[in-house]
Formats: C-alpha cells, structure tokens, sequence
C-alpha cells in the first residue's frame, strides 16, 4: 500500500495578503515550501468573487508546480469565465465545487440529484475534457449512495468526499462511527467503478489519523488548518508533521 497523497491548499496565504491588499505573503513561495517539505500537490480555489486567489495567481503557482513535476489540482465553480481560465491554464487536476457567494467557505458537495445542476456539472466536465489532453476531473461531493451514482454516470477521475461534518464532529467530541461507516461504503461503491476516491475540508492532523488509519482515502487536501499551524510551527514543520501521519497508513 502506498502513502496517501498531500495535497496543500494554499487558498488562505492569499487570504492573507488580500487582507491588506499588499504583493505578500507570496503564493509561489507558500507553493514550493510546501512541495520541498513534501506535499505531492498544490491546490488552489479560484473563486467568482476572488476573495483569495486571484486570477495571476493560478499561471504562477501553476509554473511552481510544472517546475516540481506535480499537479496543480484547481479547484472552481462550473461558471463560463472560470471555465475558460482553466482551459488557458490546462491544470493536471481540475475539482468541480459548489459556489454560493455569501458562504463563508464552501459548505457542501455538489447537488447532482436534481436534472440542471447535474447537466451543467455534465456539460463543464465534456467542455474541460475536450478542452484540456489529459486533464482529470474529481467532483467535491457528499458520500451518498445516490450522489455517488451519478458521479459514475458522469465518468468522472476521482471524487474528494466532503470530510466537513465529519471534521466538525470529531472537534467536538462526537461519535465519528457513522461517518467513518458511510466512507467505508462509498468508498466500496468508487472502488467498484475504479474512481478515486478523495477526501477534504475542515481536516486537521488530529481528525486526519483516523481516515488515515481507516486506509480508504488515497488524496487528501488540507488547506485552512495548514496555514493557521503554520503561524505558530511554520509551513514547511507543518506539511512534514503530516506526511508522518500519512506514512503510518504504509
């Protein structure tokens, strides 16, 4: 069994910077300390209301990352505008998200259930397959039977399960058993398929031990608590202490 792959989201350096609308702290420097300390990829969500990355952000971490001889794994809404930075860009990894402006940061997966989401995530998923040799596309979705479905309909590379609720929890002191037990079984139904099965939000090093442990996930992006460890044990410390925790599933 190999090491699960890490990927960092560098989304809130920016935040920082655009904080103070200053040309600092450097994502391309957040972007190769974290690839020499380790990480296997680089994620970055570029958002319609550009609250963190902006739209120079995503040719520059991309180079960092092409220079590495790792993906960008992009994260974006399936709007024609972001569609189109993509497809100028051409990332190795493309992850299609919801996107509600008011929300603080992205709340849940995808809503495929319902026929005009499904068929615009359809539509964006043939446009950027067309568009972009070799790109993969992984959905942020929920681990429900249903949903997972229709990421099969949609052959799709990989999901990234939602880990939000089951983050929350476990913070709180709550029993993880049913979350642990709805992965176990969406990542059975992904299998079957040959999908990759992906996984991320709200995850810190403590609630990533037991994923890691449960031997499911074979990705996991982690980016919020990255960057707030980082204030304290620096990035390059924090992205090491985790590809620990992420041997120990070997």
């Amino acid at each position: 069994m190999s090491k699960a792959r890490l990927g960092v989201n560098i989304d809130h350096v920016a935040t920082l910077r655009e904080a103070r609308g200053e040309n600092y702290p450097s994502l391309v420097e957040a972007a190769r300390v974290s690839l020499e300390a380790g990480a296997d990829q680089i994620t970055i969500h570029l958002r319609e209301d550009r609250r963190h990355i902006q739209d120079y952000d995503v040719p520059a971490v991309k180079l960092v990352t092409d220079n590495f001889g790792v993906p960008l794994n992009f994260e974006m809404g399936a709007s024609s505008e972001i569609i189109g930075i993509a497809i100028e860009v051409k990332p190795k990894w493309i992850c299609l998200v919801p996107e509600k402006r008011e929300e603080k940061t992205t709340e849940g997966g995808l809503n495929l259930k319902d026929k005009i989401p499904f068929e615009r995530i359809k539509e964006t998923c043939e446009k950027l397959k067309s568009e972009i040799p070799d790109v993969k596309i992984s959905l942020f979705v929920e681990a429900n039977k249903e949903t997972l479905e229709k990421c099969i309909e949609l052959k799709v590379d990989a999901v990234e399960i939602h880990t939000g609720d089951y983050a929350i929890d476990f913070n709180e002191g709550n029993d993880i058993s049913k979350h642990l037990e709805l992965y176990e079984k969406a990542h059975k139904q992904m299998t079957t398929a040959g999908i990759g099965f992906h996984a991320g939000h709200g995850l810190s090093d403590k609630s990533l031990e037991p994923l890691v442990e449960q031997g499911l996930f074979v990705e996991y992006n982690i980016g919020h608590w990255i960057i707030c460890q980082s204030v304290f044990g620096g990035l390059s410390n924090t992205v090491k202490e985790l590809n620990q925790i992420l041997n120990k599933g070997l």
